[in-house]
């Protein structure tokens, strides 16, 4: 995974158990020697070096930055002493164990605080402060400090002129809708801008039993509704039939893919979106949303398909159309490995679609609840899907996993405008003898 190496670089391992100091490096942030240099970026780039800033006066740990994005590295843009700061509205500091960490859903780092007296400078940056005043306060932890702070976002170079409204302060009108706590739960829900586990991991499985499938009755006098069904006898509605018989499919036949054919069919039974006459809101889908904001998008990642070429596309809902993006083959391959992980198993899925959310359509006009509604909508559609698959003889798989990250580097749309908030398997199942 990171390559061969010679001897400089195996003795730049032996320094990096105590810390290779930064000043080691070149200016602009290269070791002078290119071997070096080419292992610490690798093992930047798989988040595995950690960075510790130590107090001038002691020696001891200050703060270690440990990195939440793959690739991170610490950089200083420049502050002066006219300058003033301030902390983001979407940083916190909670405990960790035995540790407290400052973070931010907007970081790509969160910073592990070793020194409590760190603690003053954090709870003096909730107003805006001049640099040039910090300076002269016992205990300041240097420019430095600041700067990787700005580096992360956890602390911002106030704007007077944008100071009148705190949210438009922080960054752009998209960010300005989001909510702190729903940003928080979107960036630590997903994969790509945390190092914390993910999915199935069963953290619970030594200390506490699971919960039964079915919840313990109530105490008190059951009433018996399968007489009514035996006193009326109907064949059960088709709805029924296709809730029943849905099952997420993991396996498919790859002799005998999806057809575009299909899938147009499937995407015009379960989104497209049709005009609707008269009303306030100009289309309408088969599927409901809060507040018919239809926020939700189809991303398909195309590993084969009859008639259709393998790629990156967008669904145009209203056009009910396919539009390629243009994407490396290797980020699509990427993509659908990560989808075929997430089922368990190891042949990618036929057509793997990202469910995306434009977060704005619902945020605009919902406070506290927006990204809660956005998740229940993905619900509602992923259902949708099912059931439209099962309607058709096409297996499906819900994922409930999606790398934020990643979309934003395919898509090149800021994670908090446009991000995936559910994934979907589609294809021709296996025969069951083949099973």
């Amino acid at each position: 995974m990171l390559g061969r190496f010679g001897t400089a670089a195996a003795s730049c391992l032996d320094d990096l158990r105590t810390g290779l100091k930064l000043s080691s490096l070149e200016p602009d942030g290269h070791h002078a020697d290119k071997e070096i240099d080419l292992l610490l970026r690798r093992l930047a780039g798989h988040g595995l070096l950690e960075y510790r800033i130590a107090d001038p006066g002691g020696g001891e740990d200050l703060i270690v930055i440990e990195p939440q994005i793959a690739g991170y590295w610490p950089q200083m843009p420049q502050l002066g002493d006219g300058d003033s700061v301030v902390l983001s509205r979407f940083a916190y500091l909670r405990r960790r164990g035995n540790e407290v960490v400052l973070e931010s859903p907007r970081a790509g780092a969160l910073f592990r605080i070793c020194d409590p007296k760190f603690l003053s400078l954090v709870a003096m940056l909730s107003a805006p402060q001049p640099i040039r005043q910090l300076r002269q306060k016992d205990g300041f932890p240097g420019i430095e400090i600041l700067a990787l702070l700005a580096d992360s976002q956890i602390v911002l170079k106030t704007d007077p002129v944008r100071e009148s409204n705190p949210r438009l302060a922080e960054g752009d009108q998209d960010l300005a809708l989001w909510d702190f706590h729903d940003l928080l739960f979107h960036a630590r829900s997903t994969e790509g801008r945390h190092a914390n586990p993910v999915g199935g991991v069963f953290p619970h499985g030594g200390t506490v039993s699971p919960l039964p499938a079915l919840r313990p009755s109530w105490p008190g006098e059951k009433i018996d509704l399968c007489p009514a069904l035996a006193s009326n006898p109907q064949a059960p509605p088709q709805i029924a039939k296709l809730l029943r018989q849905s099952r997420s499919t993991r396996d498919f036949d790859d002799r005998k893919p999806i057809t575009l054919t299909e899938l147009s069919r499937f995407l015009d039974g379960a989104v497209r979106a049709l005009p609707r006459p008269g009303s306030p809101e100009p289309v309408a889908r088969p599927f409901p949303s809060a507040g018919a904001s239809s926020e939700l998008e189809l991303y398909l990642s195309v590993h084969v398909c009859e008639g259709l070429a393998p790629g990156f596309y967008h669904y145009d809902a209203g056009a009910h159309a396919l539009v390629p993006i243009e994407v490396p083959a290797a980020a699509v391959k990427a993509l659908l490995a990560q989808g075929a992980s997430a089922m368990g198993v190891t042949a990618p899925p036929q057509i793997l679609i990202t469910i995306a959310a434009r977060f704005g359509r619902v945020s605009w006009k919902y406070s506290s609840i927006a990204y809660s509604l956005i998740l229940k909508d993905a619900g509602v559609l992923t259902q949708t899907l099912y059931l439209m698959a099962s309607g058709m003889g096409l297996g499906g798989c819900a994922i409930g996993i999606a790398n934020i990250d990643q979309f934003e580097k395919m898509t090149g749309i800021g994670f908090h405008i446009e991000g995936p908030v559910g994934q979907f398997a589609i294809g021709r199942p296996l025969p069951p003898a083949a099973l």
